[in-house]
């Protein structure tokens, strides 16, 4: 770890074998790595120089998070996932194992990414002259296994069903699912498949047996 370019706020724990302050081989001005209090960083993890990230870090194991990224508090990123360089990522964003986040791209706050999840930064690779990861608006979740392609917007409190693959911008609010993903209907027409929790909708107890796909 080198301790000349990383900056961390107080009560961070950090596993054996972490190193922070990695640098790119990117031509750059190399800038601290700057971590905020309460960290919890796990063996394996790796995060590069010019990176900010706030409060409440926790990683799990073999986790890469590159350079010139910006990231808020209370992100949570598990096993084996990878945030690329030049990403925006928000508050209480939870992505899970094995997932890849392309450059360029946007999550805002309180995203869920379920296992698996891949996105896309180039709709013509090699070219690199238009490449622009997705934008995940406010409070929407991505299944397991779903591949997200660049420039695509999904819209606030959206929901995308597992194994789908996103060719276009999603509404808010919107259950969108398939290979390409299409708008299915309205979040709030869901209901649990086990009738564990009822859903409200206009002030309506609504109670449907339809599984979410």
């Amino acid at each position: 770890m080198q301790e000349s370019l990383v900056v961390l706020g107080e009560d961070c724990h950090l596993d054996p074998h972490v190193y922070l302050g990695y640098r790119s081989g990117r031509p750059m001005e190399v800038l601290p790595t700057r971590i905020g209090s309460h960290a919890r960083i796990r063996t394996g993890t790796v995060i590069y120089t010019n990176t900010v990230i706030g409060d409440y870090l926790e990683t799990g194991h073999n986790v890469v998070i590159r350079e010139e990224n910006r990231i808020g508090d209370h992100f949570a990123i598990w096993n084996n996932s990878c945030v690329d360089y030049g990403c925006t990522i928000g508050n209480h964003v939870r992505i899970h194992n094995n997932v890849y986040i392309a450059q360029f791209t946007t999550i805002e706050d309180d995203v869920f990414l379920a296992p698996g999840v891949m996105t896309a930064n180039d709709p013509h690779p090699i070219c690199t002259k238009c490449m622009q990861g997705p934008t995940l608006k406010k409070g929407c979740r991505v299944g397991v296994n779903v591949t997200i392609l660049s420039h695509v917007t999904i819209g606030e409190g959206a929901l995308i069903g597992a194994g789908s693959v996103v060719t276009q911008d999603i509404p808010p609010y919107t259950l969108a699912y398939g290979n390409p993903a299409k708008p299915r209907k309205h979040v709030d027409e869901l209901t649990c498949p086990f009738d564990i929790i009822t859903p409200y909708v206009g002030g309506k107890d609504v109670r449907t047996r339809e599984r979410m796909s």
